[in-house]
């Protein structure tokens, strides 16, 4: 990343969230951009490929909290104006190059104290944007460049869900052309860029005795120059490449939830490490367990003799033996009971614990047996009106 880069680039812009946006908010953002312009939704759009990789780079620094101060320094001091050159000229205007605050310690330029500048600020900028002391001076070695971090989505049923899965994954990401082992010239011999004698980049004057580091337009910030350019990459030294990974989904996963996978992105260039890989999950209901936090949820349905009596009801676990539950007499509908050890694997390998809700079913016929028993339990307890208590508060309140 330039300087120019940096001093231009509003992240925040990029990804529509205020300055002071919370890590939720922006990790919201993210998602739902990275949803819209991601390169295999927006197949053979360029546009879109661009703006992907622009919403990445954001979520990349201002997904990182440290990064994120960094990246909010730099924007302080020199985006809103540090360093401007003092008034007339003379001694108190500022005549020195910021290729030297980004490559370590530079001696000072124009008259006065002449002292230099440590590596301090070069030590903020190198990290925040993987530049490791390419000022001027700092030879003809090209930097490593960080691979691209991917994101993918998968679905899984809800079982596997709750007791992990392995899936296969298929990704389309940039890489190091094959055709031309990465160098992008057919013969595989590129030859140094004559014009950023192979940096990548090059400084030009803005004024007041300011230079801004781009990267260099005759090789693209490759510090190479294919002779021959390769067919299949044109010289890039990139292709877009597909591959299938098995990915392991661990257990207890959440719908919607986010796994980054360290290193398991694109590739990286000149040596660089690899990008990471971002999986958000998608989780299918199921027709009879449901699902909070840690524990799941069924509701069982038991006779109207089962609640006032009481009794021993077998309740269905997921992918497990049923277990027995003993309903208190005069248990009343929804009413939840607990079954221990048998909800979703928690993160320390334990496991939540089945919720129970009891609903008592009314049924829709009644022989005449069971119709005469119920009008003998219902003369039996005329005597009490179980809406008496509502009435009572309904006239207090």
């Amino acid at each position: 990343m330039s300087t120019k880069d940096f001093v231009e680039k509003d992240y925040y812009k990029v990804l529509g969230v205020p300055k002071d946006a919370t890590e939720a908010e922006i990790k919201k953002a993210y998602r739902k951009l990275a949803r819209e312009f991601h390169p295999d939704a927006n197949k053979g759009d360029a546009s879109a490929e661009a703006r992907f990789k622009e919403i990445s780079e954001a979520n990349d620094i201002l997904g990182d909290a440290k990064k994120r101060k960094e990246y909010d320094e730099a924007r302080a001091l020199f985006g809103n104006g540090g360093f401007r050159p003092g008034p007339g000229g003379g001694g108190n205007s500022f005549n020195f190059d910021l290729g030297d605050l980004f490559g370590g310690t530079q001696p000072g330029a124009g008259g006065g104290a002449g002292g230099g500048f440590g590596g301090g600020l070069g030590d903020v900028f190198g990290g925040l944007f993987n530049r490791g002391g390419a000022g001027p001076g700092a030879g003809t070695r090209t930097q490593p460049r960080r691979g691209q971090d991917i994101e993918s989505e998968v679905t899984l049923s809800f079982t596997e869900a709750v007791d992990g899965a392995t899936v296969p994954l298929r990704m389309s990401s940039q890489a190091p052309c094959k055709a031309c082992s990465g160098t992008g010239d057919k013969n595989g011999t590129p030859r140094v860029c004559p014009t950023c004698v192979g940096t990548g980049q090059v400084s030009r004057g803005s004024g007041g005795g300011f230079s801004l580091t781009d990267p260099c337009a005759d090789c693209k910030g490759r510090g190479l120059i294919a002779e021959t350019p390769c067919d299949i990459c044109k010289g890039s030294g990139r292709a877009r490449s597909s591959r299938t990974m098995q990915v392991r989904i661990p257990a207890g996963v959440s719908d919607s939830q986010r796994i980054r996978l360290r290193g398991k992105g694109a590739p990286g260039e000149r040596g660089g490490p690899a990008g990471d890989l971002y999986v958000v999950v998608h989780v299918d209901g199921h027709p009879v367990f449901g699902r909070k936090d840690d524990n799941l949820t069924v509701t069982v349905p038991v006779t109207f003799a089962e609640a006032a009596l009481g009794a021993d009801i077998k309740v269905p676990t997921l992918n497990g033996p049923s277990v027995t539950l003993k309903l208190p007499p005069g248990t009343p509908g929804g009413r939840t009971m607990r079954a221990r050890g048998k909800g979703a694997v928690r993160k320390d390998g334990t496991r939540g614990d089945l919720l129970v809700t009891v609903e008592v079913a009314v049924p829709t016929e009644l022989n005449d047996k069971a119709r005469e028993a119920l009008e003998l339990f219902r003369d039996a307890t005329e005597s009490e009106d179980p809406r008496a208590a509502l009435f009572e508060s309904a006239k207090g309140a």
